[in-house]
């Protein structure tokens, strides 16, 4: 893999900048000096990496599409991911202080009012990746504008708006996001608490981990299988799922769902969706898992050695209220080589496509290499 030559901080920043632009544009659907759109706001444009919408933007990109398809549903799913830390924050489940170096919702608001702004932006996040044409550009955001005119340049069809609610959904919901956040709340500690008892303990990670040994399975070993699951679910869905949106808006469809695929070749996919087909999902998909473990993964190890004042929230909080993660588990430097594993995994998937995907796939590649080393 070369990516010297990437300069992945520029890129990041351009496409930051976009997601950002169209957010804002969103908010302003709706009058500012409400205290619910206010809260909206302060969560929603507080910063942050914007991972997820330039994921699906740079697996659009990777396929040869044109990322504006991709841009409605990358803006949901961050609108989705912001109300995940609002609700995260909360007194209820981890009460902290501080997110992207501003005080968190709760704290700049109040309890109620961050609960509601996390359930705007979930659901109206759903408006946005059903029916972008309804999202309308309002005359005095730009005078130049007609007052009809969506703020989304090009969005995909009815057909593939669809496939995508029900993907993130999915991710995001029951048996996703959720879920996961039901694991942590519920979580055995390193220490005392037993494993919640669970007929779900079977995610298998790409790669193995250190104390997988014969038949039989030490505590370790099942605390290891369930914080793997736990980080899957909670974290790793919604990164998988940026990832398949954004080939989803350009017609790259799985297998299980042919029929849809053979309707949404229209003449704006009929090339893209010839050239790469199921098993280039599949291969996204599976550079989508490593990333998506290997960023919790870091998360952990941040928590124990990162810099407060860098990452724009506590650090050693883990440890102080014993929870159960992967340094606890592996150690410090068993925990940074399991995550640099993930990574490579994520980047030899990539490796499999044509040669000619290659080049379109060096930020997909980067992103992967800048999870494992971030420092916030």
């Amino acid at each position: 893999m070369n990516t010297k030559n990437f300069n992945l901080s520029k890129y990041l920043k351009e496409k930051k900048y976009i997601i950002e632009e169209y957010l804002n544009k969103i908010l302003l659907q709706f009058d500012q000096q409400r205290e619910l759109v206010k809260a909206m706001r302060h969560s929603l444009m507080a910063g942050g990496k914007r991972l997820r919408p330039i994921l699906a933007i740079a697996a659009v990109e990777a396929v040869g599409g044109d990322f504006r398809l991709s841009i409605p549903v990358a803006c949901a799913i961050e609108m989705i991911h912001t109300y995940s830390l609002i609700h995260d924050d909360l007194p209820a489940m981890d009460n902290d202080d501080l997110r992207r170096g501003i005080p968190t919702c709760h704290k700049a608001f109040s309890e109620a009012t961050a609960i509601l702004a996390g359930d705007a932006l979930l659901t109206h996040a759903f408006t946005i990746v059903s029916k972008p044409e309804q999202i309308k550009l309002k005359s005095n955001q730009d005078k130049f504008a007609k007052s009809e005119q969506s703020i989304f340049e090009v969005f995909p069809d009815k057909l593939i708006l669809l496939e995508l609610v029900n993907l993130i959904s999915d991710a995001a919901g029951v048996d996703g996001m959720v879920e996961g956040q039901m694991m942590d709340m519920a979580g055995a500690s390193f220490t005392n608490n037993p494993l919640p008892s669970s007929n779900n303990l079977h995610l298998q990670s790409k790669v193995d981990s250190p104390f997988q040994s014969g038949s039989f399975k030490s505590d370790i070993s099942l605390k290891m299988d369930y914080l793997k699951r736990l980080h899957h679910l909670k974290t790793g869905r919604m990164i998988i799922a940026s990832v398949q949106a954004g080939a989803i808006s350009v017609g790259v469809m799985p297998n299980h769902n042919i029929n849809a695929k053979e309707q949404l070749v229209t003449k704006q996919f009929k090339n893209l969706t010839n050239r790469f087909g199921s098993e280039t999902f599949n291969l996204l998909t599976l550079y989508a898992e490593n990333i998506g473990l290997a960023f919790q993964v870091t998360d952990d190890i941040l928590n124990v050695e990162g810099d407060p004042s860098i990452m724009g929230k506590a650090a050693g909080s883990d440890r102080l209220n014993d929870k159960l993660t992967f340094p606890t588990l592996l150690g410090l430097e068993e925990s940074k080589k399991f995550a640099a594993q993930l990574v490579d995994g994520a980047i030899e998937s990539l490796s499999m496509l044509p040669l000619d995907f290659q080049e379109r796939s060096l930020p997909l590649k980067a992103i992967a290499q800048y999870i494992l080393n971030r420092n916030k």
